[in-house]
């Protein structure tokens, strides 16, 4: 296969491949529904669109929705219809260029979508209850607002004063991207008793009044089958800018609250009901201290007894999705990462034990199980395949799954993916991926990067848009995709082993995985680079301080100083549990800055607030610092983005991101001569 026959040959090919996410199963089995994101005219955004899926694989897939803003965040309604949030301007309304996320109801039976609840602050995420017409949905509302029209006259009045100001009393006041405030989430209730009744239109009641905090980015409902009860996982301020996630339930008649679980040694997400209601399956994550990571556990919370039972003591894996409830009760689906894969489990509640549905190299999301239970869908996706919708035998172990006809055909692939394993120095297992361009061999090696993943509590286990590794092996490079001590899917003392020293036993992994890959005869041993994202940043700012070996390092959203990095990000108090004195004063990178002598690409966006832009710009100066170019002229560079945050998101965008990549990359991997990207000249 010719590389350049591919769509990773050419970013602006690249880009433009249209992207499937989400999955959503209709009450009665017989619908399945995706998002479709496709590049808009301008090529500098993405819009998705709602495309219907067939269960069972005869028919082709087809397009439900065609507003000219995206939609998004599908769900059934108990009859059948269709609800989702976009921010399409409503028909009988007057246009506008800021028009909020409304939610939208299309019939089950035929017709055109209609607006079914707006807010002045827009909607966002919903919750269904399972056999009624109950919907629980989060907007955000400024705190003194009561009725609507308050909402409403008080955005506008901050709209016409530009004003964007915000007062705050608490802490945090960021989060990812985000400015938190002044609105608030508050949750709203709305019943929907004929979905064919375009004459009716549900009122959005408060359930919760202005709560602060309380419902935040991190939080998480379910509706009870009947619709008489949410439970929700609950921020609860602690001394010191602290927070911990409580579990409440509200009663859905008059918005009375009650605690269900508050310990402060853990926090509570993901809430699920059991099909009688009777339960609650909830994420328990046991908080970390320096010498201690966190952990993560299914529970079930029974609501008659309040008793609290861990599913399955003995799975040394932790959950990565929504649990799913069987029909019966008797057992849960969720996907937990496991070996450089994230597979689907099935908890079975008697036993107690957890076993592999899917026994393929591939990481599943967005369970959808059958109300009879006798199909489970979900999307796969692989290193080599991007996510489309499959089919699965709830009840069958390592099993291969079906694949239904999606919307968007698998991109064909410039190269192969390989898995590489190597022990560590202190005889510790470590593995990766690696993928291998079209034609590498021991007459053409090809050049090595090492990219090391984020998180760190995380793994090379599934397709990624942003850090695209075919790309780089349409232009003739290998990637080494490695899993080091810190990553998930290999057990808790797997995290144990580099917990609070960063750039300890996680950096020997990567430099041990990264021999046993240049040992290889299809990969060139003298030209290799190495490059990472976020804790990834981190790594190969530590690598650069600590080894020559590699040719370039790219730094993308990177931590610099620990001290810094600590008291700066969006949620400082959970970094703190693990980071002492001792780990900011040995595990920095910019404690060794005198000793980098590998050039450096510094990429960085402005409005991140995970890991604050004073990392690069704090490198960035200390790099400038030991520059004895006369001229001001370093051998490193900087790629700064203002409008974008910890990722680079925008289409326009991420095409700068990877012609500057690949320019720095030819520069020093291959020692071409540097060449400034057509639109940064």
């Amino acid at each position: 296969m010719n590389p350049t026959s591919t769509p990773f040959a050419d970013l602006a090919d690249y880009i433009a491949l249209r992207r499937v996410s989400g999955l959503t199963l209709s009450p009665d089995g017989t619908r399945l529904v995706v998002a479709v994101a496709v590049l808009d005219e301008k090529r500098t955004a993405y819009v998705s669109s709602l495309w219907e899926v067939d269960p069972a694989g005869d028919r082709p897939a087809r397009r439900l929705t065609w507003g000219p803003k995206s939609e998004s965040a599908p769900t059934f309604l108990a009859d059948g219809s269709l609800i989702f949030t976009s921010a399409r301007p409503d028909p009988d309304a007057t246009p506008a260029d800021d028009t909020p996320a409304a939610l939208w109801l299309l019939p089950a039976t035929a017709g055109e979508a209609r607006p079914l609840a707006t807010r002045p602050g827009g909607i966002g995420t919903a919750a269904v209850a399972r056999d009624v017409g109950t919907i629980v949905l989060a907007s955000p509302t400024l705190p003194s607002s009561g009725t609507f029209q308050e909402e409403a006259d008080r955005r506008k009045a901050r709209k016409e004063a530009k004003v964007n100001a915000v007062l705050h009393d608490s802490y945090p006041i960021r989060y990812w991207d985000a400015d938190l405030g002044p609105d608030r989430d508050r949750l709203f209730v709305a019943s929907v008793s004929d979905s064919s009744d375009s004459a009716v239109v549900p009122e959005l009641r408060d359930l919760t009044g202005h709560v602060g905090a309380a419902i935040s980015a991190a939080s998480g409902w379910d509706v009870s089958p009947d619709g008489t009860s949410v439970v929700v996982s609950w921020q609860q301020a602690e001394p010191g800018g602290s927070a911990r996630q409580t579990l409440i339930i509200i009663d859905v008649k008059d918005g009375s609250r009650r605690v269900l679980l508050d310990d402060p040694d853990f926090d509570y997400g993901t809430p699920v009901f059991s099909p009688d209601g009777g339960r609650v399956a909830v994420a328990l994550e046991r908080r970390s201290t320096p010498d201690s990571p966190i952990d993560l556990r299914i529970n079930i919370l029974h609501l008659d007894s309040g008793e609290l039972q861990d599913v399955a003591p003995g799975w040394d894996r932790w959950p990565a999705s929504k649990p799913v409830w069987t029909p019966d009760g008797d057992a849960l689906l969720v996907v937990g990462d496991d070996r450089g894969r994230a597979p689907v489990w099935r908890i079975d509640l008697d036993t107690r034990t957890a076993a592999r549905l899917t026994g393929d190299d591939a990481a599943y999301s967005d369970l959808q199980l059958s109300r009879d239970g006798t199909a489970l869908y979900a999307l796969r996706a692989a290193i080599g395949t991007s996510s489309a919708p499959v089919r699965l035998d709830p009840a069958a172990l390592a099993q291969q799954p079906v694949r239904l006809l999606s919307p968007v055909p698998d991109p064909e692939v410039p190269g192969a993916v390989t898995e590489l394993v190597t022990t560590a120095a202190d005889g510790t297992e470590v593995r990766a991926w690696l993928v291998l361009p079209t034609g590498a061999s021991a007459e053409s090696p090809a050049p090595l990067l090492l990219w090391v993943h984020g998180g760190p509590l995380s793994s090379w286990n599934t397709w990624s848009w942003r850090w695209n590794p075919w790309l780089a092996a349409a232009r003739g490079y290998a990637v080494l995709l490695p899993d080091p001590a810190l990553s998930t899917g290999y057990g808790l003392d797997a995290i144990k082993r580099s917990w609070g020293r960063w750039g300890a036993e996680s950096y020997t992994d990567t430099m041990a995985i990264t021999d046993a890959a240049v040992a290889r005869d299809d990969i060139d041993a003298d030209r290799t680079a190495a490059m990472g994202g976020s804790y990834g940043g981190y790594m190969v700012n530590w690598i650069a301080g600590h080894t020559d070996r590699f040719r370039g390092i790219v730094s993308h959203a990177g931590v610099w100083a620990l001290d810094q990095f600590g008291p700066t990000t969006d949620a400082a108090y959970y970094w703190r549990r693990e980071m002492t004195a001792e780990m900011e004063a040995q595990f920095s990178p910019h404690q060794f800055v005198d000793q980098i002598r590998t050039p450096m690409l510094v990429i960085h966006g402005d409005r991140d607030y995970r890991v604050p832009v004073g990392e690069a710009l704090r490198l960035w100066a200390e790099l400038a610092e030991r520059s004895s170019n006369p001229e001001g002229v370093l051998q490193h560079r900087f790629l700064l983005f203002p409008d974008e945050n910890h990722w680079v998101l925008k289409p326009q965008h991420a095409m700068i991101w990877y012609e500057s990549v690949f320019a720095f990359l030819a520069h020093t991997v291959h020692g071409e001569p540097w060449q400034v990207p057509d639109l940064l000249r």
